[in-house]
């Protein structure tokens, strides 16, 4: 019996699903969205949110617990100093899975965009319009 087994194996060893991962949340972090199959993208999503709410403490306990998943000094330096600030006041749901209408052409997988739902330009573009109703 599977019980307690919560997950999806995804046809490969944990080492093999613990570096996929790693390498699919520094993609994301670095580009803000990738495109993948739609069950990579959904066990990506619980992955790339909990780096966001890491981000979001603001600690060295926090940092260094990033950077055991990210291995990068910028990355992580790029993690709290810009992607988590934007997500300031914002309980979860920090990414986004969008469903593409076209399978993988190779294996007709299902394919799926997964993106920061905060975008740098939105925020950016948000900043003037909020500047001009305060005065």
């Amino acid at each position: 019996m599977r019980h307690s087994k919560a997950g999806k194996k995804l046809g490969r060893t944990h080492s093999h699903r613990k570096a996929m991962f790693r390498n699919m949340v520094r993609s994301l972090l670095t580009y803000g969205q990738i495109k993948t199959t739609e069950t990579k993208a959904m066990v990506l999503r619980k992955d790339a949110d909990n780096l966001v709410t890491l981000g979001l403490r603001n600690d060295l306990h926090a940092r260094r617990l990033a950077y055991k998943v990210l291995e990068n000094h910028q990355l992580v330096q790029k993690l709290f100093d810009e992607i988590a600030p934007r997500f300031a006041g914002v309980n979860g749901g920090y990414t986004r899975v969008y469903k593409l209408g076209l399978p993988r052409v190779g294996d007709c997988a299902p394919m799926a965009v997964i993106e920061l739902t905060r975008r740098e330009e939105a925020v950016q573009a948000s900043a003037p319009a909020e500047e001009a109703a305060k005065a």
